[in-house]
């Protein structure tokens, strides 16, 4: 016999829906801050660049004019010869900071004496001010009383004028650049080698391999992340850089070492600002039309 308590035990238990749960903006509050800075310091002053290209401005008014001062920048004769150059002084950079990066991250992973010494000294230039990298450059490279033409006097080479012969004076502040930067190339991949597994290693030195095979098929590919990083920062710096450039030549002699930044900043100091304003907006478009599929294929590589 079913009594009373049984059937109610027996009766299928119906649950209630819960009222639906409102996601709790909390997490949100987290990127807050980074992104009151992000909009402030970097969307902002984008946009307001876009809107000033469009005008002739001073500090006082300005006059909408529509895209005339792109016109105008596109017809500076300076900008055929600044592009060139900002494109040999970009791949000549990051190729260099890539090779000589990579060289010294094997030997400063290797088993060196003073191994920890020598890693400050490579990263040391990064350091230091790039107008006083600039400037000390500039004496150390005088054609008659700089220390390198002297050096090179020691061994009986004639060393060329640096940064007066227009055709040395682009490659000079590339090599310093390049000096300057390698340091960071190469912490970045020391850290790209050192996460490395060392069975790897271990294994492919009892199959035999030499260390220019270990190099090849070991160290080289697996170290693709940090050659996509140390090429893409590489590339964009160059392709942007002004400040070691008009420290040392101010574009000169003549225009031979002008590039896009400095050609935008003599424009600049003339007092066309609404056409400077338009030069920074192409350059900037330019970075991101080099950057970006740069990205793009690495990572589709990668995906691959």
């Amino acid at each position: 016999m079913t009594t009373v308590t049984d059937a109610v035990t027996e009766a299928p238990a119906t649950t209630v829906p819960e009222p639906a749960r409102r996601k709790s903006p909390y997490p949100y509050w987290f990127i807050l801050p980074g992104g009151v800075i992000f909009a402030v310091f970097f969307l902002v002053p984008s946009v307001m660049a876009f809107w000033f290209s469009l005008t002739r401005w001073t500090l006082f008014d300005q006059e909408f004019i529509g895209l005339d001062n792109y016109v105008q920048f596109f017809r500076e004769p300076a900008l055929a010869s600044g592009l060139w150059h900002t494109l040999i002084y970009a791949v000549t950079t990051s190729g260099l900071k890539v090779v000589l990066g990579m060289a010294l991250a094997v030997l400063l992973t290797g088993p060196i004496l003073g191994r920890g010494f020598m890693r400050s000294v490579a990263f040391f230039p990064v350091l230091v001010s790039t107008i006083g990298v600039g400037l000390t450059f500039q004496i150390l490279m005088h054609p008659t009383r700089g220390v390198i033409n002297q050096a090179l006097d020691l061994v009986g080479i004639t060393g060329p004028a640096w940064l007066v012969d227009p055709d040395w004076a682009l490659l000079s502040v590339a090599f310093v650049d390049v000096w300057q930067g390698v340091g960071l190339a190469t912490v970045i991949y020391m850290a790209g080698i050192l996460s490395i597994p060392g069975e790897y290693f271990e294994a492919a030195k009892m199959d035999g391999a030499g260390a220019w095979h270990r190099f090849r098929n070991i160290t080289l590919p697996l170290a693709k992340p940090a050659t996509v990083s140390v090429i893409l920062l590489s590339l964009i710096g160059g392709l942007r850089k002004f400040d070691l450039i008009w420290a040392m030549t101010k574009g000169g002699p003549g225009f031979t070492s002008d590039v896009m930044a400095s050609v935008i900043y003599k424009q600049y100091q003339a007092g066309f600002y609404g056409l400077s304003t338009a030069g920074n907006v192409v350059l900037f478009l330019l970075v991101i039309l080099i950057a970006l599929p740069l990205f793009w294929f690495f990572n589709r590589k990668e995906d691959a």
